[in-house]
């Protein structure tokens, strides 16, 4: 049910939309509606969708052609109702969330809204009345929360993809025990407009898919700007850039003394696998501590944000308290202790604990860490609903409150038979390079999809060339280049070595007069055909740009520079009137060669 398969059936006439609904109708049906779907779209509307969708001949031009998906039901869908999981709050919908209806935009089928922890309140997913998601891999044990159906719907093979949503850990929790991929998006990089809030400051729609390829495919349809939600948002330039992604990289892990299993070995030694599998990706590990973040991470349900659990539903909770799920209905009435004068001051701390982030997030280019520490069984979880419940928030709580972005991909199964799944988390905007890497690791670590026995060496991986976000290649000729003496200027600035070059062959090479230190002028002579100069690229950030061009002397300049496979990239050239005077080293082919000349 991935989508390149789907899409590539399609092409070629194995199969059609319409045979697709029929069978995961089928499916549901054999496996039963509850507990994972809270309201199905009818066969008769899907089967509708279908053929209109193979009637419309718009197949090449929709993203997501005949791709069945599921929703999380705290998302509104004109005709359908929401109940966030609590039967007392249901409302119709007149309008289509955002992020829905750009799918639908796209050509997805939405099969139906999935089950839910209540008022998304939980990572467990065992606080529904439409009963207990659990794990495909083990029924005994739960599916994780608060997006439990959309996370089983995709693992059992109902639907291609989900969303759900990620304010603490609800769009990863549940990726991890039913090893998918789960991405939790940059705030504001997908429109929350029409979803019920849990915390609508730190809110986040997410993905669920069965590899990296499948959710950066639909991530790719949803984000954007909206006008219509006030904490959308796009990227400043520069902002999430990630050079390193086409270059080597550096990745935090936390120190041994700050590692934390809860007496879970067994997923102790599946993190240091993933770890080491990183190194040999050709990463490089940097440890740190990790109290920062768990301070921060213990703020989000013990601190004053658990106050806006309660104003996204306070007039209902008002003449409804005791409708609520018991655990849900305890969060929820814990906020009434907080005043204005907590608020604050928490944010004052968290605000300290932002700056000593920033410091680690300097050092590294992103962090792996488990997705979950340890998982629970159901009954392990109904006794003590809430310390298990902070437990397998310990490593997403923070994620949010601090505006990170964080990929969930499955690791390896234990030797009990239940996934173990790690996360990368990166800076804002970096959703994108973060998916990337994020499939390379998934690719190296398992073998299955899913609840399935498909084979993910049988999917395509991620096309994605990171450095082209947020990035300019920058091509460096002369002092400029690896271990040369101006080269602190392009690593000053966050830049990273990407490879090793040869101009097109219409390119001559000088030595100017009276530079210090030495500089070559690189010039532009149509026709010449010689053999081309080595030159250096480099991936630099958009926003460092502007203060590298002030510092580029006369006659040299940055324009566009063709390289011998056609490809072009922004470089260092030379103003014509500037090689009066200057001697031509174009026959030695580059400058490390001309300077191995003068020593010998």
């Amino acid at each position: 049910m991935n989508i390149e398969a789907l899409q590539r059936d399609y092409r070629n006439g194995v199969s059609s939309p319409t045979e697709i609904v029929r069978q995961v109708y089928s499916r549901i049906r054999s496996q039963g509606e509850h507990p994972v779907w809270i309201e199905l779209v009818s066969e008769t509307e899907s089967l509708a969708r279908a053929a209109a969708l193979e009637a419309s001949g718009y197949i090449s031009s929709m993203q997501l052609f005949g791709i069945p998906f599921a929703v999380k039901d705290n998302f509104d869908v004109s005709g359908m109702r929401t109940t966030a999981a609590c039967p007392e709050f249901s409302r119709g919908a007149e309008e289509t969330a955002e992020a829905v209806q750009r799918l639908l935009d796209a050509g997805a089928i939405l099969i139906g809204k999935t089950n839910m922890d209540q008022f998304a309140t939980g990572l467990v997913g065992t606080r529904s009345p439409y009963g207990i998601c659990r794990s495909v891999f083990n029924p005994a044990y739960i599916s994780g929360g608060s997006s439990s159906g959309s996370a089983v719907a995709v693992a059992s093979g109902l639907v291609s993809f989900s969303l759900g949503t990620d304010t603490a850990g609800s769009g990863r929790v549940p990726a991890a025990f039913n090893q998918l991929v789960g991405v939790k998006p940059t705030r504001g990089l997908v429109s929350t407009h029409g979803l019920l809030p849990a915390c609508r400051t730190l809110d986040c729609v997410s993905i669920f898919a069965e590899t990296c390829a499948d959710a950066l495919c639909v991530l790719d349809v949803i984000s954007g700007p909206d006008p219509k939600d006030p904490y959308s948002r796009v990227a400043t330039p520069g902002e999430g850039a990630s050079p390193w992604l086409a270059s080597s990289f550096r990745f935090g892990i936390p120190t041994e003394s700050s590692l934390e299993f809860f007496g879970d070995e067994a997923s102790r030694d599946c993190y240091l696998r993933a770890v080491q599998a990183l190194v040999n990706l050709g990463g490089e590990p940097v440890t740190f501590s990790y109290d920062p973040f768990r301070e921060a991470a213990s703020l989000l349900y013990n601190g004053p944000w658990v106050a806006e659990r309660l104003a996204a539903i306070k007039p209902f909770f008002d003449t409804n308290v005791d409708s609520l799920e018991p655990t849900v209905g305890k969060i929820i009435r814990g906020a009434l202790r907080f005043s204005a004068v907590d608020a604050f001051t928490s944010q004052y701390k968290l605000q300290q604990l932002r700056r000593s982030v920033s410091e680690v997030m300097q050092k590294v280019d992103f962090l792996l860490l488990p997705t979950t520490a340890t998982t629970y069984t159901v009954q392990e979880v109904q006794t003590d609903p809430i310390e298990t419940n902070s437990r397998l928030g310990f490593y997403t709580n923070f994620v949010n409150l601090l505006d990170l972005a964080a990929v969930a991909v499955p690791a390896e199964l234990k030797e009990n038979g239940l996934p173990f799944g790690v996360s990368l988390i990166g800076e804002a905007f970096s959703d994108f390079a973060l998916i990337a890497v994020a499939d390379r690791l998934h690719r190296s670590l398992s073998i299955t999809l899913g609840g399935s026995k498909r084979l993910l060496a049988e999917t395509k991986p991620c096309a994605l060339d990171g450095t082209t976000s947020g990035c300019v290649l920058m091509a460096v000729v002369g002092a400029h280049l690896t271990g040369q003496p101006l080269n602190w200027q392009l690593r000053s600035r966050r830049a990273r070595f990407v490879k090793t070059v040869r101009s097109h062959v219409d390119y001559r090479l000088y030595v100017l007069p009276n530079s210090t230190p030495a500089k070559p002028g690189l010039v532009f002579d149509p026709g010449y055909a010689g053999e081309g100069i080595e030159l250096e690229v480099w991936a630099m950030p958009e926003d460092t740009l502007g203060s590298f061009l002030q510092a580029i002397p006369s006659p040299l300049c940055l324009g566009t520079i063709l390289l011998s496979d056609a490809t072009q990239v922004k470089g260092f050239l030379c103003e014509p009137a500037g090689i009066a005077g200057a001697r031509e080293i174009t026959h030695l082919g580059g400058w490390r060669a001309y300077l191995e000349s003068m020593q010998s």
